[in-house]
């Protein structure tokens, strides 16, 4: 599209001599302000990205799409109830579930803690809890007796597969000494860590028998959880869940999580406008740059000009010249930012080793290690409007040096 003099003479002048390096130092800075950039805006979205796809999956791998409630939150005839739900098209299974606050305690320590009682099953059936067991296997969660936990709730309380956990309900028990709190101790088939600190620190998982039991709801539970084909359909299927006999109310996830998945959303958005400003003011760097050189090259800008050369072809060779600044730092900060968003958690594990420190704390963090997901929309957008804002910085600088005129300058030189 250039000429290859132009491109020769471009080139010329991003070399600066000696006397003109201050102009070279502009320019690299403006090269390493786009290249920092793109890396950070490239950075920060993947792990935004990385940030709501590791929630929603863990969030919706252990909580039910929706729940079906009953009128006085008992639900009988609950298995004939979940079979009807489940053949609703578009529900992918739907299971009979008893939810409950404990008071967790074992070797002097005690935790707050909630119990799902579900069927042996259901639970086996639960992709992210049978494929992310940390100790202890699921074929042993059967009977009256035995529990699942999370494995941070074992560490928390000294316990291991095998060991006694004694679970404490807020309901109480009548007896001739007053009201008591009603305790039962339970057997840990298994620990399963799910990458979640909520889950891994509070879950217990129960036999559905054993939960009517303890949470004193003979012949019924209190919620039908189901899971889509896809989470997006919740509104679609409201009207078909709530037709079925025995169905009171409908709770998707999107009413129980919304404010949690829109402040997510809104500091993604925040964070983007935030970090474009480094490369906007990497391309006034380079609108400044431009100038000084315009500035600079006066006089040959000048020989150009009686030489021959034409107000189009000064002009293309600063738009080359700062195009290149751009160009070369686009490149530079999306190579970076990949590689980075690549190797983030290798290098959170290194920095924490070097510093001696813990960057990154599961407890605050809600996640055990820090995802990052590239979506390669995204970062086409962040490329083409860094090339974009560092071709347009381009424009006043050459034009400005397109209009030199060559009389004047060689007067005054």
């Amino acid at each position: 599209m250039f000429g290859s003099l132009e491109w020769a003479i471009a080139a010329r002048y991003l070399r600066a001599r000696r006397h003109e390096g201050f102009i070279s130092i502009i320019a690299w800075f403006s090269l390493v302000g786009i290249a920092l950039g793109v890396a950070t805006l490239i950075i920060v979205m993947s792990v935004m990205n990385g940030f709501r796809t590791e929630l929603l999956d863990r969030v919706l791998g252990l909580n039910g799409h929706m729940m079906a409630r009953g009128l006085d939150a008992r639900l009988r005839d609950f298995d004939p109830l979940a079979d009807a739900l489940g053949k609703i098209d578009g529900i992918r299974v739907a299971a009979p579930l008893i939810e409950g606050q404990v008071m967790a305690t074992a070797n002097k320590q005690a935790s707050g803690a909630l119990v799902r009682g579900m069927w042996p099953k259901d639970v086996a059936g639960r992709a992210i809890i049978a494929d992310n067991l940390y100790s202890g296997s699921l074929a042993d969660f059967k009977g009256k007796h035995a529990v699942v936990i999370g494995q941070r709730l074992a560490a928390k309380l000294g316990l291991r597969v095998g060991d006694d956990i004694r679970l404490v309900s807020p309901q109480v028990t009548s007896t001739a000494f007053g009201s008591v709190p009603r305790m039962k101790s339970y057997r840990i088939a298994a620990t399963f860590m799910v990458g979640m600190y909520e889950y891994d620190s509070t879950f217990i998982y129960m036999p559905l028998p054993a939960a009517q039991v303890f949470f004193r709801l003979k012949g019924a539970v209190n919620g039908i959880e189901m899971f889509l084909h896809n989470p997006d359909d919740v509104h679609r299927l409201r009207a078909a869940i709530q037709s079925v006999p025995g169905v009171a109310r409908v709770v998707d996830w999107q009413q129980v999580n919304s404010h949690f998945f829109q402040a997510l959303q809104v500091e993604r958005n925040v964070m983007f406008l935030i970090l474009t400003l480094i490369i906007l003011i990497a391309a006034f760097n380079i609108v400044s740059s431009l100038i000084m050189l315009v500035n600079d090259k006066g006089k040959a800008i000048a020989i150009l000009r009686t030489m021959g050369a034409s107000r189009g072809m000064i002009m293309r060779i600063f738009v080359i010249s700062g195009t290149s600044i751009g160009v070369i730092g686009t490149l530079a900060g999306f190579a970076l930012g990949l590689a980075f968003c690549l190797n983030i958690d290798s290098i959170r594990r290194w920095l924490e080793s070097l510093m001696g420190t813990e960057l990154w704390s599961p407890e605050v963090r809600f996640l055990s290690r820090i995802p990052a997901e590239v979506n390669n929309g995204e970062v086409v957008s962040v490329v083409l409007m860094a090339l974009a804002l560092s071709f347009l910085a381009t424009l006043y600088p050459a034009w400005r040096a397109a209009r030199v005129d060559p009389v004047e300058a060689l007067r005054y030189e």
